[in-house]
C-alpha cells in the first residue's frame, strides 16, 4: 500500500510510461496514494528500462501485464472497479484500439477520474504528432526567456516541460478530479497536456509583460536582462547565481562586494546599462574560488546560492538540515514534497520488482487468487 500520507485511501492505477505520467504517480505515490503500475514485458537491451534505479517507481506496487492478451485487458477492466483514478501516457487512440479507452473503462467504473498525458493533447492538429519536452516549450512560448540577448534559448532538461507542465499538472487534476467525483459520483477525463500546462507557467511572464517589465526583446526584462540576476563562473571553474532584484537586497549584494560606488552599477535599473553591468560583474565573481563567494554572503539577503552538482547535495548546510535529499539502496534521491505538519516524518518507499506484487494486487481488487499457470495464461508477466 502507499505509505500513509493526505491520500491515502485512494488508489490509482498507472500505466508504465517515461517522464511525466510516471513522476505523476510518484508524486501521489509520496502522499500516500496506493499506485498500481502496469508495467510491460521486459525487452532486453531497453535503455529506458531504469530497473531499481528509477526513482519514478518508488512507493508503487507493480503488476506485469502482455495488454495483447485480451484475458489481460479483461483483468484490467477488472482492477479499475476498485481505483479511483487511472494514468495513461500513450499516443492519443492507443488505449482506445487496446479497449482500454476512457469510454470503455467509465463503463466498468463510473466514477473513475482517467488522467490522460500527452505532448500536444488529445485533439488539435499537433496531436499524433511525436515530440519531446523542449519542442513543447518552444511552441508554448515558455522556452523563449530562457537565455540571454544573442544565444540560443536552452532549458534544464525534462524540468520545464515534461514534470512542471505535465507532471504536476496531471496530479493536480486527478486529485482535483478524485475530490469531484467523492461529492458528485461523476468521473470524467483530464487531458493534461505538456503544451498547456508548461503555457499556463509563462502567466507571471506574461503579466511582468503586460506591465512593461518583460519586453519581447530576450535579455532586455526585469527576469532576463539586469545584471543582478544570472549565473556567473568563479575562479575555480564553478558558478554562482544572484538574484538581487530589490532595491535594498542589490544594494546589498552591491556592499558584500564592495562594489557600491562602481559606476557600472550605479543605474541597476536603465536597461542601457546593463550589459555592462553583468559584464563587470562576471569580472568580480572571476577573481575568486566559488567557496570563497560563499563566505563572503554567508548571512546575507543578497539573493546568492552557489550552483551545486549533484555530488555536492547531500553534504549542503541548508539541505542537509531539511533532509531534502537522501539515499536509499545506493540511490540519490529527493525526498518527498511538499510537507506536511500531520504527516511530519513521511518517507519515501523502494521501487518495486517488476510485478512483484501481482498477488497482492488481485487480492486486494478483489479478484480471484490464481496460480502462477493461471495468471500466465491471462498475460501476468511473472518475474
Amino acid at each position: 500500500m502507499g505509505a500513509k500520507g493526505p491520500l491515502c485511501g485512494i488508489r490509482i492505477l498507472e500505466f508504465a510510461g517515461i517522464g511525466p505520467g510516471p513522476f505523476a504517480g510518484m508524486l501521489l505515490a509520496d502522499l500516500g496514494a496506493d499506485i498500481i503500475l502496469i508495467e510491460r514485458p521486459a525487452r532486453r537491451g531497453d535503455p529506458l528500462d531504469l530497473g531499481k534505479n528509477n526513482i519514478l517507481n518508488r512507493g508503487k506496487r507493480s503488476i506485469c501485464l502482455d495488454l495483447k492478451n485480451p484475458r489481460a485487458v479483461e483483468l484490467v477492466l477488472g482492477l479499475v472497479r476498485k481505483c479511483d483514478a487511472l494514468i495513461e501516457g500513450m499516443r492519443p487512440g492507443v488505449m482506445e484500439r487496446l479497449g482500454l479507452g476512457p469510454e470503455a473503462v467509465l463503463l466498468r467504473q463510473p466514477k473513475l477520474v482517467y488522467g490522460r498525458m500527452t505532448g500536444w493533447g488529445q485533439e488539435g492538429p499537433l496531436a499524433q504528432r511525436a515530440g519531446h519536452d523542449i519542442n513543447y516549450i518552444a511552441r508554448s512560448g515558455a522556452l523563449w526567456y530562457s537565455g540571454q540577448a544573442g544565444e540560443a534559448p536552452l532549458a534544464p532538461p525534462t524540468l520545464v516541460g515534461d514534470l512542471g507542465g505535465g507532471a504536476l499538472y496531471l496530479a493536480l487534476g486527478l486529485v482535483a478530479g478524485v475530490l469531484h467525483a467523492r461529492t458528485s459520483g461523476e468521473g470524467q477525463v483530464v487531458d493534461a497536456a505538456i503544451v498547456d500546462g508548461s503555457a499556463n507557467l509563462m502567466n507571471l511572464l506574461l503579466s511582468l509583460r503586460g506591465a512593461g517589465s518583460m519586453p519581447v526583446e530576450r535579455g532586455a526584462g526585469l527576469l532576463d536582462g539586469p545584471f543582478w540576476y544570472g549565473s556567473y563562473r568563479c575562479a575555480d571553474g564553478r558558478f554562482v547565481t544572484v538574484g538581487a532584484i530589490e532595491p535594498q537586497f542589490n544594494a546589498e549584494l552591491l556592499k558584500r562586494l564592495g562594489v557600491a560606488d562602481d559606476e557600472a552599477f550605479a543605474r541597476p535599473y536603465d536597461w542601457e546599462t546593463w550589459p555592462r553591468g553583468r559584464q563587470r560583474m562576471a569580472e568580480i565573481f572571476a577573481t575568486a574560488d566559488r567557496d570563497h563567494w560563499c563566505q563572503v554572503f554567508e548571512d546575507s539577503d543578497a539573493c546568492f546560492a552557489p550552483v551545486l552538482d549533484p555530488s555536492e547535495l547531500m553534504s549542503d548546510p541548508h539541505l542537509k538540515a531539511r533532509g531534502t535529499y537522501f539515499e536509499a539502496d545506493g540511490l540519490l534521491q529527493a525526498a518527498p514534497a511538499p510537507r506536511f505538519s500531520v504527516f511530519p516524518s513521511a518517507t519515501a518507499s523502494g521501487v518495486p520488482g517488476r510485478s512483484a506484487d501481482w498477488r497482492n494486487v488481485l487480492t486486494e481488487c478483489g479478484l480471484s487468487p490464481m496460480t502462477d499457470a493461471d495468471a500466465e495464461a491471462v498475460g501476468i508477466i511473472i518475474h
